[in-house]
């Protein structure tokens, strides 16, 4: 196995109070790694000291203001070495090492950036597993990868089986990481990613869903009827009491969780069937 220098060995963030737009972005300079948008927050993310740049940018613009900075190493902000990583069949490889699946494997090449979404959470390693359960069991067809984040969970639906794959992210920074990794596993002709709001994408015609999303957003997609028709749903990111709320409310609309996986009794993920 060759090994390639990690893309970032430290990661300098800036929190500010307000959105920096994309146009805004090319003056940041070498070092901008990207920006993460979270509310009417922006966290500015470089792989180098940038308070001057920052400093300048909040000169010309007096509608933001710096909160906060902070300093990571790039492995402590994905939470361990990024590794090659076995969940079976799966093989998840960061870009910068080479190593060739088994003959039963299914190798997917994952450039995280500064989003999340290695394989490394149990949520994402559960909804893996779900994902080949329910390719054993069902033709996937048209899939719909709600928060879709480096795009993982919806390229393994799309490497078993998956007739089209649309990820979907509210986050630009996450678009963006989802779409190179999508040109990094050659599925550009299986799989679309699009920015927008959960919410809006619940009557896109597909068979099945993935959501490994929160709590209050899988309950809102469950109150809209044309959410509730698709087929089959992989939903995870619940905590205990989250899964066992929500399992009324699929029970209430006559959906039935066909298996379910948990970390510890702490995260929860679940293969849902419409009856």
């Amino acid at each position: 196995m060759r090994n390639f220098e990690v893309p970032y060995q430290n990661l300098y963030i800036y929190l500010l109070d307000g959105i920096v737009l994309e146009a805004e972005e090319s003056a940041l300079g070498s070092g901008f790694i990207g920006n993460w948008i979270e509310g009417e927050n922006s966290f500015l993310f470089f792989s180098m000291p940038a308070q001057e740049r920052v400093a300048k940018l909040l000169k010309s613009k007096p509608d933001l203001r710096l909160l906060d900075d902070y300093h990571f190493l790039y492995e402590e902000w994905q939470g361990g070495g990024l590794e090659p990583l076995r969940i079976n069949p799966f093989l998840i490889v960061p870009p910068w090492m080479h190593m060739d699946a088994n003959r039963d494997e299914i190798k997917i090449v994952i450039d995280p950036g500064v989003v999340f979404g290695t394989g490394l959470h149990p949520t994402t390693r559960d909804c893996l597993r779900a994902v080949s359960r329910l390719s054993r069991t069902a033709a996937m067809g048209r899939v719909l990868d709600i928060g879709t984040g480096t795009g993982i969970l919806g390229m393994a639906a799309a490497s078993m089986g998956a007739t089209e794959v649309w990820g979907v992210d509210a986050n630009p920074l996450c678009v963006k990481t989802a779409q190179r990794n999508v040109r990094l596993n050659h599925l550009e002709n299986r799989m679309t990613i699009e920015q927008g709001n959960a919410e809006n994408f619940a009557d896109k015609p597909a068979e099945t869903v993935l959501a490994n999303i929160h709590y209050d957003a899988i309950m809102k997609l469950m109150e809209a009827p044309a959410f509730r028709e698709k087929q089959w749903f992989i939903l995870s990111g619940l905590m205990r009491s989250q899964a066992r709320d929500l399992k009324m409310v699929l029970m209430r609309h006559g959906l039935q969780v066909v298996e379910e996986w948990d970390c510890d009794m702490t995260w929860y993920t679940m293969l849902v069937r419409n009856r």
